[in-house]
């Protein structure tokens, strides 16, 4: 049995509908989740004067479980596809899943 990792993203919402196309080509097993969120940094860069009053800012959160094998490959294809976009990521080992 592989690994498995959650993988989640922080988009800018401009790119909503792009990473969407993106992430249905690579047909994960389990599908995607994605939400609206706020971000909060510290860096003001690309911050409106809205969001660098309120502090925050509004992105869009993608999350997947991804299997060791493909982790490798689905890094490749953001960084091919969006370097420079401003969207950030983190990846976290999957302790245990399941359904109830």
């Amino acid at each position: 049995m592989s690994k498995e990792y959650l993988v989640t993203l922080n988009v800018p919402p401009a790119l909503e509908g792009t990473v969407v196309d993106n992430l249905l080509m690579m047909e994960f097993e389990r599908g995607f989740s994605g939400f609206t969120v706020y971000a909060h940094h510290h860096k003001n860069k690309g911050l409106s004067v809205a969001e660098q009053v309120t502090g925050r800012q509004k992105r869009i959160r993608f999350q997947m479980y991804v299997n060791g094998t493909d982790l490798a490959a689905l890094l490749v294809q953001l960084r091919q596809d969006f370097t420079g976009s401003g969207i950030q990521y983190w990846v976290s080992p999957v302790l245990e899943n399941g359904e109830f």
